[in-house]
């Protein structure tokens, strides 16, 4: 299959026009200020909202745009690709992945209560996944959802929750049936969409290396009542319905990354261009020339991987390993062009002013979140070499 033709359809290319003409509305020194202030990009988040884009792969019936993996992938990296890098892309990651258990297991009343407000931008999620103690191992997470009657009574600890503190409600797992008394540990966790009650949802935010303006939480949930209607499909099945949207999320994520990357590698090739040392640009020097060569090459690899896994998502075909791969090698990629980016501006790469700093702090993340490139490895390992499970 031509994947080059793939993303450049008219359908998608008019994709790519229309999210960049919003992003195009907030410059480097939008971001770079919320940076420093850590705070909100409301108008961002409004902006896109009301261009239709947060519903772009939920159902038409909810007002959504009914697209694919593809076309969010085509949008995500495209925003990625803007000034806001990976604090753009955490404003609206959420909706394209995290709503999916909802769009497929949810009841009909939940899709016409939920969906349409997400969607609108009137009511924003987050995501309650990892734990401290549990990290990626999901299993053994220790937040209990007790029953009583017709409600549920949440206690636990979740960490990492991205925009917790503008959020309205949140996607969250807990165990429902302790693990000694299941006979597999995916079974007996079950999945909510509840709303966060600030009286018994305590938000500690985490000061951390980048991604400033998008908040990171540690979440504390003490005696939170969740009504019987707010838990998402049957008790007991939350690990399934959350791993339903973790193939996409891989895809989606290797995007952003590719987007971030690309406008990193372009700054450094701007500069190169313009900046004379001893009489000559310096991108005439092939020690510049050839590291940034190498990573066009490495960023054009990773987005074929990207797409290659985003039709096989779309088609409904496995696609574990092809969206994992992608994620592993846009990670490493997009890395090596910011890091070059920073090493062809010299010393000025290391000043504000110049935003490729802010690139390379957000970039960061992406090597060890949603998933860490060992994890990645360690699968592959396993599903496609058939080599013994390391962990």
């Amino acid at each position: 299959m031509n994947f080059e033709a793939l993303a450049s359809t008219p359908e998608r290319l008019a994709i790519r026009e229309a999210v960049r003409s919003i992003c195009d509305r907030f410059d480097d020194d939008y971001w770079s200020e919320l940076d420093q202030n850590h705070s909100f990009p409301h108008e961002f988040s409004q902006a896109i909202a009301a261009g239709g884009w947060l519903g772009i792969a939920m159902p038409q019936e909810y007002g959504g745009a009914g697209l694919g993996v593809g076309e969010a992938a085509v949008m995500m990296q495209t925003i990625g690709n803007s000034a806001g890098a990976f604090a753009a892309c955490s404003t609206v990651h959420i909706n394209i992945f995290g709503l999916h258990p909802i769009v497929k297991h949810g009841t009909e009343a939940q899709k016409r209560a939920w969906l349409p407000k997400v969607i609108s931008g009137e009511m924003r999620a987050c995501f309650g996944v990892t734990e401290p103690d549990a990290g990626l191992d999901t299993t053994k997470l220790k937040t209990r959802a007790v029953r009583h009657g017709d409600h549920y009574v949440v206690d636990g600890q979740k960490i990492w929750t991205s925009t917790a503190q503008e959020a309205d409600r949140i996607v969250l797992l807990a165990r429902t049936t302790p693990i000694e008394a299941c006979q597999k540990p995916t079974e007996g966790l079950s999945l909510f969409f509840a709303e966060m009650d600030s009286r018994k949802v305590t938000l500690t935010q985490i000061d951390k290396m980048g991604r400033h303006a998008v908040d990171s939480n540690q979440t504390f949930i003490d005696g939170l009542v969740v009504p019987l209607e707010d838990r998402i499909g049957e008790e007991g099945q939350g690990f399934r319905y959350i791993l339903d949207g973790l193939n996409a999320e891989r895809i989606l994520n290797a995007a952003e990354v590719l987007g971030i990357g690309r406008r990193a590698l372009g700054k450094a090739v701007d500069y190169a261009g313009q900046r004379v040392v001893f009489g000559r640009p310096i991108g005439q020097n092939q020690s510049i020339q050839h590291p940034l060569a190498e990573c066009w090459s490495e960023l054009y690899a990773a987005e074929l991987m990207t797409l290659h896994a985003a039709t096989l998502c779309d088609a409904e075909q496995p696609c574990g390993a092809e969206a994992n791969a992608a994620k592993y090698l846009a990670a490493d990629a997009g890395f090596h062009a910011c890091d070059r980016a920073i090493r062809t501006h010299g010393g000025m790469g290391y000043a504000r002013s110049y935003h490729v700093e802010r690139y390379f702090r957000e970039m960061v993340a992406c090597q060890l979140a949603p998933i860490s490139r060992e994890m990645i490895l360690n699968f592959i390992a396993e599903r496609e070499l058939n080599l013994p499970k390391s962990y």
